[in-house]
């Protein structure tokens, strides 16, 4: 029995901009993709009409037989019709010199495939029975009434069934992939806004820091603004992308922390541990910034003596660890509490959380040994890595 027509967007593409491949292109791709639930209802149809036909006057093998033939010739008519009428579609549009399209055909090439079924599938299918039988075909004139009828309305009734089974689980599935792309779409514009937020967060705080240099001391001044626009060319290139190498945020970081050396000195001491097989798994940009930041400005730059802060990542299972451990000051709960740290945790959060869902997440605790200190803690699923960058 004949699968409806596809009134849903291009299953690879699902809400997303138009594409550019033809309309025989696009019905191809819909056929393939639902290929296997057309295979599973119009096989299942096939086996109810033959356990039914049985039923009135029994040979079960005889029936399956004519059912899967009748059912085979019906499809194949309706497919061919709709591929059909796909590529006079493109001639068309290649005749008036439009551009190629993946137009929706609504119920124009399931209709005509349908008619053609109904009136094409009996005859086809009984042939078909002779070929495999090896038997002289049968045809609708040699059955007496009664049978050519019966063979008749069932193809009928199949044909319709089929196509308002499969047209009510396509419009589902187009539902639901309209839905999940709008998700999708929400998602993204969520990272972006926040990660908006975070540029100029992480700007500020830092021209904050050069402020208060410039009155001190000139000369280490003009040596962290030669800091600070390198982090920025490399920081800003960076953000304008979904994800980058776990490599390429160390780098940022390490960009970062040159910066705050120059304005601390000895104070500041800096280790950074990022294994060779982690070095090219994908990860948000700009996802350690505000925890590095957080270390610096809550942990080490109120303690005396300073300290050393670890940037650290490590595998876990199927999840992706990545660790800021300062040894300043530890957990104050007025710091912690302050409007720029929660912005900066809360920043993580929701980005973890847009991308990754329950399956991430972030944690800030002290530091379990007696170095003392905060530990702030991302884990992540493990994504697949990126490929290795051809550039020297």
């Amino acid at each position: 029995m004949p699968p409806p027509s596809h009134s849903e967007p291009p299953v690879d593409t699902p809400g997303a901009r138009p594409t550019s491949r033809t309309t025989l292109q696009g019905t191809l791709a819909r056929m393939r993709a639902k290929l296997g639930a057309h295979l599973l209802v119009v096989g299942g149809l096939c086996l109810g009409i033959a356990v039914i036909l049985t039923a009135i006057d029994g040979n079960f093998p005889k029936k399956l037989l004519y059912s899967f033939c009748i059912g085979v010739a019906c499809t194949t008519i309706v497919d061919f019709t709709r591929l059909a009428d796909a590529w006079l579609s493109d001639r068309l549009r290649q005749s008036r010199s439009l551009p190629p399209q993946d137009e929706q055909k609504g119920w124009r090439g399931a209709l005509v495939g349908s008619l053609v079924a109904m009136l094409l599938g009996p005859p086809l299918g009984l042939a078909l029975v002779g070929l495999i039988t090896g038997q002289p075909s049968e045809s609708l004139r040699n059955l007496d009434l009664d049978s050519a009828r019966i063979t008749l309305v069932f193809s009928v009734v199949g044909t319709v069934f089929a196509v308002v089974v499969l047209s009510t689980m396509e419009r589902l599935a187009a539902a639901r992939a309209q839905a999940e792309a709008a998700q999708r779409l929400a998602a993204e514009n969520q990272l972006r806004l926040l990660q908006s937020q975070l540029e100029p967060h992480m700007i500020f705080n830092t021209l904050a820091n050069l402020r208060v240099l410039i009155g001190l001391e000139p000369a280490r001044a003009q040596e962290m603004l030669d800091h600070l626009i390198h982090f920025l060319r490399a920081t800003l290139n960076a953000s304008r992308t979904e994800a980058h190498p776990l490599a390429t945020e160390f780098e940022r970081i390490a960009d970062y922390l040159a910066l705050m050396g120059v304005r601390m000195g000895p104070r500041l001491q800096v280790r950074l541990d990022l294994p060779d097989d982690l070095r090219t798994v994908p990860v948000p940009p700009l996802l350690l910034q505000p925890l590095v930041e957080n270390a610096i400005k809550h942990g080490l730059e109120p303690h005396v003596q300073g300290g050393q802060i670890t940037v650290s990542a490590r595998r876990e299972g199927s999840d992706l660890v990545l660790i800021v451990r300062d040894t300043g000051q530890g957990l104050v709960e007025a710091a912690v509490d302050t409007q720029a740290t929660q912005f900066g945790l809360s920043q993580v959060r929701q980005r973890l959380a847009t991308l990754y869902g329950q399956a991430a997440a972030l944690s800030l605790q002290g530091a379990p040994d007696e170095s003392g200190g905060t530990l702030a803690s991302v884990r992540m699923p493990m994504p697949m890595p990126l490929p290795p960058s051809k550039e020297p």
